[in-house]
């Protein structure tokens, strides 16, 4: 057994409850501040803790896990979220804020399914494991190395930096250039429609500026066709109801002559004809008023058959023109207009277009000024970061190793929220060892020590409450084991949430 095979310093974690896991039947542990050693021979279970501690934070599931005889395992693990009022305000936005505290559970069943919660409600694996990330840290041979992931070497070199602030800027300058990057690139693609749209609309635009239909103009047609494709039927029935009211030898106003003077005589013997005699000479001056018009009205009618060849294709042209665009005949003056507008308004869109270029060519070029700025305090930290790791990695029993984190230009200078640089961590474990990106180091202990010596270096950098180092003490003992002992205690006074194993 080595000087210490499991210590925990818990904070942020409080309790941890096992069932039915791999050997484990039932397991609950309480956790207070200051330094917990769980000790124990080889292959007496210890790493049991830190695969359901995995387990609960989201690692693969397997059924391999389940207690022999049992039909589901599960962990659960709470924290107290007192330190990290931004976590409980993620979890309140989800809507599983649970008063200051974070309840983690994992089920897995026997058919091969496993189930996840947060504060006691369901949730999909991946939600469990983001939260899950922000809370833990394992570090060690465990997929739950945040520290292999380039993301936290930059979010870690970002902080040791200082410059925060600046890079919360050039995120920000960021956003607001993909925003109107993401609305020329949709102006764009509805200008590649618009084209086409164009075209058609000067298309229909002539085609509608051809035939000129006046608005009101329609129903003129209409009546005016009507009454010369049959005029030649009015023109004979106007005759002869003009020689009925007048012009024939029997005729209305003849007929009503005759009775008037019939009876105009018997008006003085007898005074009751006198309503009768007023009737029928109205009647006799409203028929000659009738004849006259009529008489008028054949004036003015004739027989034009050009006029109405005429009319006859202006109606077909608007009936045709009104059928392809499903409209009414009457309806084509407004489409007329409609159309009009609409090819202004896309027209106009080129000029839009134009102006949003030069934003985004302006924006673009702030952000690349900031991320210029930020890549020069991220060289300058860089340096001083890799020569304190390693000056701290000699003292953890790796004498001649060597840190660096490098700070490479992207091969594609598009923005990004993060700047223009590739971040990555590189470790030499050995003399003459040329370094190596952090991910491809073998050694579980040689990881684990290289892992404490970067949360030492950057201790105020870290942003996980809870940190797990497996086999930190591989391989090592006597002075190297004091020294590794004294940086554990460091993290202990730090008051951080660790664990190391």
């Amino acid at each position: 057994m080595t000087w210490a095979d499991r210590y925990l310093l818990p904070l942020m974690l409080t309790h941890i409850h096992i069932r039915d896991f791999v050997i484990v039947d039932e397991l609950e542990l309480d956790f207070r501040a200051g330094m917990t050693a769980l000790t124990g021979e080889t292959g007496a279970g210890k790493s049991i803790l830190v695969d359901a501690l995995g387990l609960a934070l989201g690692d693969r599931a397997d059924t391999g896990v389940i207690r022999h005889g049992c039909d589901r395992a599960e962990v659960a693990v709470l924290f107290d979220l007192g330190g990290l009022p931004e976590l409980e305000q993620v979890l309140g936005a989800m809507d599983l804020a649970a008063g200051g505290e974070c309840q983690l559970r994992r089920v897995i069943l026997r058919e091969g399914r496993s189930r996840a919660y947060i504060n006691g409600s369901p949730v999909p694996v991946q939600q469990l494991k983001q939260i899950g990330d922000r809370l833990v840290d394992i570090h060690g041979q465990h997929e739950h190395q945040s520290l292999m992931q380039r993301d936290t070497q930059r979010a870690l070199l970002d902080s040791y930096a200082g410059h925060t602030d600046a890079v919360t800027q050039l995120a920000a300058a960021y956003r607001q250039w993909r925003e109107r990057r993401q609305a020329l690139d949709e102006l764009t693609e509805a200008a590649r429609q618009r084209d086409d749209r164009l075209d058609l609309l000067r298309f229909h635009l002539e085609e509608l500026e051809q035939l000129d239909l006046a608005p009101g103009e329609w129903d003129g047609i209409e009546a005016e066709h009507r009454r010369l494709a049959h005029a030649g039927d009015l023109i004979e029935r106007c005759n002869q109801t003009l020689g009925w009211l007048y012009d024939d030898e029997v005729s209305a106003d003849g007929l009503l002559s005759q009775g008037l003077d019939a009876l105009e005589r018997f008006g003085d013997i007898d005074a009751s004809l006198k309503g009768v005699l007023e009737l029928l000479g109205t009647a006799q001056v409203q028929t000659r008023e009738a004849a006259d018009e009529l008489r008028r009205y054949l004036d003015r009618l004739e027989l034009d058959p050009e006029r109405l060849q005429f009319l006859e294709g202006r109606i077909a042209a608007v009936q045709q023109l009104a059928r392809k665009h499903r409209v009414g005949p009457a309806e084509l003056p407004q489409l007329l207009e409609d159309t009009r507008a609409e090819l202004a308004r896309l027209e106009q869109a080129d000029q839009n277009r134009e102006a949003l270029n030069r934003e985004i060519t302006e924006l673009e070029q702030a952000w690349r000024g900031q991320a210029l700025a930020v890549r020069k305090r991220r060289r300058q930290a860089a340096a001083d970061l890799g020569r304190a790791i390693t000056d701290a990695m000699q003292e953890l029993g790796m004498p001649g190793g060597r840190f660096e984190v490098q700070v490479a230009a992207l091969e594609d200078e598009t923005p990004t929220r993060h700047g223009l640089d590739r971040i990555e961590f590189r470790v030499g474990a050995n003399p003459g060892q040329p370094p190596q990106a952090l991910t491809k180091v073998a050694s579980g202990g040689e990881l684990s020590r290289i892992s404490l010596a970067i949360q030492v270096v950057a201790r105020d950098a870290g942003t996980t409450p809870t940190l797990v180092f497996d086999e930190v003490d591989s391989g090592i003992g006597g002075a190297i084991a004091e020294v590794v002992g004294r940086q554990l205690r460091v993290w202990a006074a730090a008051a951080r949430c660790l664990a190391f194993s």
